[in-house]
């Protein structure tokens, strides 16, 4: 099916030439494998006059490339990825499929994922996107170094990271701690079932709370529904959006499976979800997303490597060789009394892209080897951990004074449930900077609430904690704080 010249179909209450765009994409009539995995238009809806995501309307389509040789273009390549994307929604909902749609790269890899099918822990992958020069309109957009239409090389765009948010509900906390690494996100629904879903509902829920405001929804698995069916889930997700941050949101249909409409979100997230301005002379500071242990068993004493951190960098410079502390670091009770101590090391080796590297700055996803014990990084360990120069970090909290922010609804219950206010004795998860912890309320006034935390925390007075409360068996989102002094 030939592409038409204008792609920028907009998809209000579903007008006729919608009808007939979505006939074309969704419908069930047995197809070649060629014509099924032809790209098809897109609902694309710019955000007007929204403060928040001022400026992301700027497209890159019309950009000049110039010609590189080869060693510029490896040495792109081969650079840190600029920015991290995050993938979230409701479980099997498709993220872990269209991150490998993108870069090539599946993601599950644990051997619990690999049993239960599911995304338990943050996934982490690196894309070049690119464009052909010979292409027109969306179909220039794409990750693979030739096109296969005209059998030219394409060119390099820009290099990012893709995070992968398990979806369960069980597993919210994860997604919340890999929520404060993301720029922008890619928000799943499937076609083939009823929006919104409880962690639809508390993934956009987080999304808006962490302030992340550059959002492209996909309305995944197009291939498995009637045309009827698919401008009913559009209209589903429309409804759904309204009165929140992203009501003006582009709705991209996609099939992750089939590889169907990838060109046109690549684009999508080119126009609205610009590389953030960081500040790469600023003192660093590494948020700790995982922590591990690269050696194999039965590895000799003298064979062993370094724990690895990984996650990203929100300002400043690391560089092979530097001293560095990992605060609050190990928590150990001492006579009764709960203590953190940091960490000191040594960065051993820099990586990003799956290559070393000397040096890392802001942006996409990274690694660092160090000098610690691998049994102190196991299994993640020190997540939620912050890293710096020694001495530079903020301040460790064994107790919080937060200025509340309750939601009016329970958000992620099958059931409309009404925020109640926080009780004394009550105990809440809470999530910052990456990481959670338990807080226990003691003490209660207009709008704040103080919180004797079950473990550590590393944070500046201001930043945002995520709350959550135990509702029926599962912790629910109700609500933000500020860090008081």
């Amino acid at each position: 099916m030939p592409r038409k010249k204008s792609e920028k179909a907009q998809v209000e209450g579903a007008q006729p030439e919608e009808k007939e765009t979505k006939k074309k994409r969704t419908s069930k009539k047995k197809e070649s494998p060629e014509t099924a995995n032809k790209p098809h238009q897109s609902h694309s809806h710019k955000e007007k006059d929204n403060k928040d995501q001022k400026g992301q309307g700027k497209s890159r389509e019309h950009e000049d490339f110039e010609p590189m040789d080869a060693e510029q273009a490896k040495t792109l390549e081969d650079s840190q990825p600029v920015m991290n994307i995050g993938l979230v929604g409701h479980v099997d909902h498709g993220k872990t499929t269209l991150t490998e749609k993108l870069t090539g790269k599946w993601t599950d890899t644990h051997s619990e994922e690999t049993k239960r099918g599911i995304t338990i822990r943050l996934g982490y992958a690196d894309v070049v996107f690119r464009k052909c020069p010979e292409c027109e309109g969306y179909e220039q957009f794409t990750t693979k170094k030739t096109c296969e239409k005209h059998n030219v090389p394409t060119r390099f765009i820009r290099k990012v990271s893709f995070v992968d948010a398990p979806g369960h509900e069980s597993l919210m906390a994860t997604m919340l701690s890999g929520a404060t690494i993301m720029d922008g996100a890619i928000l799943l629904v499937a076609a083939n079932e009823q929006c919104p879903q409880p962690q639809t509902r508390e993934h956009l829920m987080a999304l808006e709370i962490a302030g992340i405001r550059n959002v492209v929804i996909v309305q995944n698995k197009i291939d498995l529904v009637t045309e009827e069916r698919a401008i009913r889930n559009y209209n589903e997700i429309k409804q759904f959006l309204e009165g929140t941050s992203f009501e003006n949101a582009p709705i991209i249909p996609v099939s992750a499976q089939r590889g169907v409409n990838i060109d046109i979100l690549i684009k999508t997230i080119e126009d609205i979800m610009p590389t953030p301005k960081r500040d790469p002379d600023a003192e660093p500071l590494l948020l700790v997303a995982r922590s591990f242990d690269i050696n194999k068993p039965g590895t000799k004493p003298e064979g062993m490597k370094g724990g690895i951190l990984g996650g990203a960098i929100v300002r400043g410079r690391l560089r092979k060789g530097d001293k560095i502390e990992i605060r609050p670091g190990m928590v150990l009770e001492e006579q009764n009394k709960m203590t953190a101590k940091p960490l000191i090391t040594t960065i051993v080796s820099c990586m990003t892209g799956g290559k070393t590297v000397d040096e890392l700055g802001p942006g996409g996803s990274v690694a660092i080897q160090t000098t610690l014990d691998p049994g102190v990084v196991h299994s993640d360990s020190l997540t939620g951990n912050l890293v710096g120069l020694p001495e530079k970090l903020p301040k460790t909290w064994y107790d919080l004074k937060l200025e509340v922010h309750l939601l009016e609804r329970v958000v992620g219950s099958h059931q409309e449930l009404k925020v109640d206010p926080i009780k004394m004795n009550e105990i809440l998860l809470l999530n910052v900077n990456g990481g959670k912890t338990i807080g226990a309320v003691y003490d209660l006034g207009k709008g704040i609430a103080r919180c004797k935390l079950k473990l550590p925390i590393c944070a500046d007075p201001g930043d945002k904690v995520v709350i959550s409360r135990r509702v029926d068996s599962r912790f629910r989102l109700i609500g933000y704080a500020l860090i008081n002094e």
